[in-house]
């Protein structure tokens, strides 16, 4: 029970990562606002938990006033807010000319702007209950390059340098603020595209213990650093990939010997 009187906001909470995040939180004792734009499974999901721990609401992240509106009506229901998990997030695959106008912006929009959206309302809110823990869920993506996904590097890249120094900005706060750099998570979105056929066999050779990663395993992550067990980590970006990049992308040469032998 790390969360029991806890108030917690949680973006992108419908499905996958967030969904499992906020199952994990509300099974701890929080009270949990989950935001999504799929209303479906977001309803069904607060209807699995205890009455009166779990809402949801519908907010479209990119825009400003909805996620206002989610931070003051998390706030009006539970009393108050202690953590924030940013977790809403899209994506677009195209090399820079091919990259519209209208889908650079809407990934920006979504995975950036959104932090700053809801960070700019919660954090005085934090301050009221003299702290909270802010955890942005960037990407292995924001640390390094990919082909074709140029957009969302950008966007993931200023996630977390963005959270370093808001990290050290509201540490006077009392505001713990830090990242998750996920790799290959298996959920609904990955699972009709980088995990079917034969690009799933390719992807999950580049991962050293050789499978994707769960939501679950994501959730594990989130809840620790939102967690008082986390007190001295602020600023971290903290990575969760199986140990995709831990490789500089060389060759496997001890393979390649065996095979050549």
């Amino acid at each position: 029970m790390r969360f029991e009187n806890k108030v917690a906001v949680v973006t992108g909470g419908a499905s996958g990562i967030g969904a499992a995040t906020v199952k994990r939180l509300a099974a701890e004792g929080a009270s949990v606002m989950l935001a999504d734009l799929n209303d479906g499974p977001g309803q069904a999901l607060v209807d699995t938990l205890p009455a009166g721990k779990a809402s949801y609401r519908h907010v479209d992240v990119a825009v400003q006033e909805e996620v206002e509106g989610l931070i003051e009506a998390t706030v009006a229901e539970f009393g108050g807010l202690d953590i924030l998990v940013n977790n809403a997030g899209i994506g677009s695959l195209a090399e820079t000319p091919d990259l519209t106008p209208e889908d650079w912006h809407k990934v920006i929009a979504v995975d950036l702007h959104s932090i700053y959206y809801a960070c700019r309302v919660a954090i005085p809110e934090m301050r009221k209950r003299g702290g909270g823990a802010i955890v942005n869920t960037a990407s292995i993506s924001g640390l390094f390059g990919d082909y074709g996904f140029s957009v969302y590097n950008a966007a993931k890249g200023a996630v977390i340098n963005y959270t370093k120094s808001m990290a050290i900005d509201h540490g006077k706060d009392n505001i713990r603020i830090n990242a998750i750099c996920p790799g290959l998570i298996k959920t609904g979105l990955t699972e009709e595209g980088l995990l079917a056929g034969p690009v799933a066999d390719h992807w999950q050779a580049g991962i050293p213990i050789g499978r994707y990663g769960t939501p679950e395993e994501m959730a594990n992550v989130i809840c620790f650093l939102a967690s008082d067990e986390a007190s001295f980590m602020t600023g971290s970006i903290v990575v969760a990939d199986g140990g995709q990049t831990a490789h500089t992308g060389q060759p496997n040469l001890t393979k390649l010997m065996q095979e050549l032998s």
